[in-house]
């Protein structure tokens, strides 16, 4: 029996094996190079958090350079409490290294909308949070000074997407020693001009005013500055609010764990 190309019964079965054959493929694809793709973005965290602390890495070298420079990697939870602290070799596939946890996606699922809900009050946001289970990671460097650094990850909003970055602080844990920041879909020429080294070159040697109203502030384009704070883009200002906001919301944890610390040693 001849079959009737032409019949509208033979396009639907067509349709339907070709969304099948198709859908297979990519799914295989997909599955056949995940370990890569994992492979591919442990080793850009890895580059990130370096480059933070002044060390340039590629994709041949980031692993060993890792291993070289942070000596411990530390989670901790909402209020600054430690969770857990490791400094054995990063395996990205191992879920309770704080390498692992996924700070993007902890800010999508749950820190942004309690931020936009709060509006500014922190009382809101910490009840907001308070279930959530978050818990936020933290790198102990050591860089060739001698130096004891710590790196910390920072996510928030920029003006049409989400921006983020490492900043890392000195011994004294309120002084930055560096910073890197990047985005996804921000102006360019404008916002998108805060991962570029004029922005945050800007950063180093500033300090946290710890006991202000704000930790630290980037300010309006072209206003004036002072050691808590750095100019921010010029014609990019709902971005460098972003920047402003990221840093102090998340930098604010970090401090309780710092606080906790200092005093374990009195």
């Amino acid at each position: 029996m001849a079959i009737d190309k032409n019949s509208t019964g033979y396009t639907f079965i067509f349709s339907i094996a070709m969304v099948v054959v198709v859908g297979t493929s990519l799914a295989f694809t997909a599955l056949s190079l995940k370990d890569r793709q994992d492979a591919n973005a442990a080793d850009k965290k890895m580059m990130d958090i370096l480059r933070a602390i002044g060390v340039s890495a590629d994709r041949s070298n980031a692993n060993d350079l890792f291993a070289e420079y942070v000596v411990e990697r530390v989670a901790i939870d909402l209020e600054g409490r430690l969770v857990s602290a490791i400094s054995d070799a990063v395996n990205p596939k191992d879920k309770s290294d704080p390498f692992s946890i996924d700070v993007k996606k902890d800010y999508r699922a749950s820190i942004k909308s309690a931020v936009k809900a709060a509006d500014g009050d922190e009382l809101a946001m910490a009840k907001s949070l308070a279930d959530a289970d978050l818990t936020f990671p933290l790198f102990r460097c050591v860089n060739d000074a001698n130096q004891n650094l710590f790196v910390i990850p920072v996510v928030g909003s920029g003006l049409w997407g989400p921006i983020w970055g490492y900043v890392a602080l000195e011994e004294d844990m309120t002084t930055i020693f560096g910073a890197n920041f990047d985005h996804k879909t921000e102006t360019p020429g404008l916002g998108a001009e805060i991962k570029e080294s004029f922005f945050t070159d800007k950063f180093k040697g500033k300090k946290l005013d710890v006991g202000g109203s704000a930790l630290f502030s980037v300010l309006k384009g072209g206003a004036l500055t002072d050691e808590n704070s750095v100019d921010g883009i010029t014609g990019g200002t709902i971005t460098s609010k972003g920047v402003d906001e990221m840093i102090n919301r998340t930098l604010k944890v970090y401090l309780r764990y710092f606080e906790s610390q200092t005093q374990a040693r009195i």
